[in-house]
């Protein structure tokens, strides 16, 4: 039999301290409820009041116990719903309300526009006020906005909304998917009772209805038209961006593009850069490096480096030709319906700083294509930046200075853009001040640096009834706090808002439906196959060969006069050695002839010599007479 285990004492302690908690949970929540139904039971004596004043006017009204009033500290200090450790308002104007009727008037009539304009919802006041609407004015949609809030708060389905209202009233969209469910654009909403129920109590009139949509995906990973950019399009700036490059990288960055296009090399691909980098730091550059002053060896390689990481990451494909037109989103249906372009970014949700800094590149290049047309009645197109708080994560100021200047300067090309992120303080402060709409969706403030972030975006806002501080952290899920710019231009008043539903699905579309509709598309023949025309890569890899069919025929040469050399050499030598053998036997020769020179003289006169001998032989002169006697006709005698 086994000894009972021995609870571990760690385990005990933190199963009591949630038990503890978990208890004092329930007592909070209990208590809340609790000032919630004497707030309720304030409101209706008050009102009740404010009746039996209104039947008997000249009668003194009827003084309420002060036990029965809800005070205000009825909520918990110690809720995470107060943060700001002030006293709290009045219920009159508390954390939304209820509002009196003078300020609902005053919100009703500053969301009244002359032009057309897009239905974000109605105000909530307790309940939705479907009397008072709150809107934009659809000509103020090129002065860019905000959309914001916490994961889960309903961002996503507010930019589906406005992109459908957008595309109805012919104004063209674009917007990038980033989780894979703002597809359902495309395919008409699923009723329920839950979301007419919502529906009709906002004064929305809903019924399903799908949006003409075509699907893009960067470099053509995924299902739709692929989006390329030339790295010498995509330039230095951006490039940087993404490759996390510091200012002194970047500047050397410059140099290289400055002179790849002072020698005519285009980069279309990563493999273009890398190779005219790759020049430059080899021997064959070295002197045109050093020609460029401000970038050393070491820089050069530095950035080369970080190119080869980035490619073998799988980049590279969203790099190369043929390079899109971004004026292809600027496109309306044969019905006058403005074409809503979805960027299909889950298959790289894994490089956030290439997806928004491609996102920039597409802006930038708007800017720099589209001509100026000053204000116009509805924008050219409207463009969802979302994600946006990872474009300006780690940016050098030179890069914030471009996105800036791009923001300020768009709106009179007629393009709006909404940046999408999680709180007002994901964007710089320069950029914030061009925005002139935003829907500001719940903040949630766990940490003191959340409490931080809630106050900043709180004082932000125009002085309204509401206790902002606590009100962004009671907002329900499709619920806002809107102020837009106006006809004027003047800041709308603050509005606690439920938004309207979107008319699209609003999970996403099937593959099938996707797929169908990517291949009907009329770009995808423009912009479907890769293109790999002649580049720096090409022009440098033939001029290093062709210096190294130089270097190799001087080496040949060379190799061949050397060995000339050598052949002279040794012919030289064997001349020297033919000579001076001749010259030793010239010498024995000489030497055995004076050897002979002593000798007598009747011993040299009767020694015959070879000649001498055959010449006196008898076989000689037998031979001879023979001859003689055949050549002169004798022989017979």
């Amino acid at each position: 039999m086994t000894a009972p285990e021995t609870p571990d004492p760690a385990v005990a302690a933190a199963e009591a301290e949630l038990a503890r908690l978990t208890a004092e949970a329930e007592a909070a929540e209990a208590q809340l409820k609790a000032a919630q139904a004497k707030a309720a039971l304030a409101t209706a004596q008050a009102e009740a009041a404010k009746a039996k004043a209104a039947k008997a006017p000249d009668a003194a009204p009827e003084e309420v116990a002060p036990e029965e009033v809800a005070p205000s500290e009825v909520v918990p200090a110690d809720t995470s719903a107060d943060t700001t450790g002030k006293d709290h308002p009045a219920p009159s104007t508390t954390h939304g309300g209820p509002l009196t009727e003078a300020d609902i008037e005053k919100i009703t009539s500053g969301y009244r526009f002359e032009g057309a304009t897009l239905d974000l919802g109605a105000l909530v006041n307790g309940d939705a006020v479907p009397a008072a609407q709150v809107r934009i004015p659809l000509g103020m949609m090129n002065r860019h906005g905000l959309v914001a809030g916490a994961t889960g708060t309903g961002k996503t389905r507010t930019l589906q909304g406005l992109a459908e209202q957008l595309a109805a009233k012919g104004v063209p969209v674009f917007a990038a998917d980033i989780k894979g469910d703002l597809s359902g654009v495309a395919t008409p909403g699923e009723s329920s009772e839950k979301l007419l129920a919502r529906t009709q109590a906002i004064g929305q009139d809903w019924k399903p209805e799908a949006s003409v949509t075509d699907y893009f995906a960067l470099g053509g990973i995924g299902k739709g038209v692929p989006v390329r950019a030339t790295v010498s399009g995509f330039g230095p700036l951006l490039l940087s961006k993404v490759l996390g490059l510091n200012e002194t990288q970047e500047s050397s960055l410059g140099l290289v593009f400055h002179y790849a296009d002072q020698q005519g090399l285009a980069l279309v691909d990563l493999s273009d850069l890398r190779a005219v980098l790759t020049y430059l730091t080899g021997d064959e550059g070295k002197a045109e490096l050093k020609a460029l002053g401000g970038l050393s060896a070491a820089t050069a390689g530095v950035i080369l480096r970080e190119l080869i990481t980035f490619a073998d990451e799988g980049a590279d494909v969203f790099f190369g030709e043929p390079e899109f037109e971004v004026t292809d989103f600027l496109r309306v249906a044969p019905d006058g319906r403005g074409v809503i372009s979805l960027l299909e970014v889950p298959g790289v949700v894994d490089k956030p700083a290439l997806f928004s800094t491609f996102l920039m590149y597409l802006l930038a290049e708007l800017f720099e294509l589209l001509p100026e047309v000053g204000d116009l009645d509805k924008p050219k197109l409207v463009f969802f930046f979302d994600e946006a708080h990872l474009l300006f994560k780690d940016a050098s100021k030179d890069f914030e200075s471009a996105i800036v200047q791009t923001v300020r300067l768009i709106r009179s090309k007629g393009v709006g853009v909404f940046f999408v992120t999680q709180t007002p303080k994901d964007v710089p402060s320069d950029v914030l001040a061009q925005l002139g709409s935003r829907v500001q969706h719940a903040l949630r403030a766990f940490t003191p640096d959340d409490a931080k972030a809630l106050r900043a975006t709180v004082g932000t806002y125009p002085k309204s009834g509401y206790d902002l501080e606590r009100t962004l952290q009671e907002l329900g899920t499709g619920e806002a706090i809107v102020t837009v710019m106006s006809e004027k231009g003047a800041p709308t008043p603050v509005a606690w808002t439920r938004l309207r539903a979107p008319q699209g699905l609003m999970s996403p579309t099937p593959d099938p439906a996707i797929d169908a509709t990517v291949k009907a598309s009329p770009l995808l023949a423009k912009y479907g196959t890769a293109i790999d025309r002649e580049s720096a890569r090409e022009i440098l890899t033939a001029k290093m060969k062709a210096a190294d069919d130089a270097a190799a025929a001087e080496e040949a040469a060379l190799a061949k006069a050397r060995a000339d050399a050598e052949f002279a050499k040794q012919q030289a030598a064997i001349d020297k050695a033919q000579a001076a053998a001749d010259k030793k036997a010239q010498q024995e020769y000489e030497r055995l002839l004076k050897k002979t020179q002593g000798t007598t003289r009747t011993t040299r006169s009767t020694q015959k010599s070879p000649i001498e001998q055959i010449l006196n032989s008898k076989s000689t002169q037998t031979i001879l007479g023979g001859v003689i006697r055949g050549i002169f006709g004798t022989g017979r005698r």
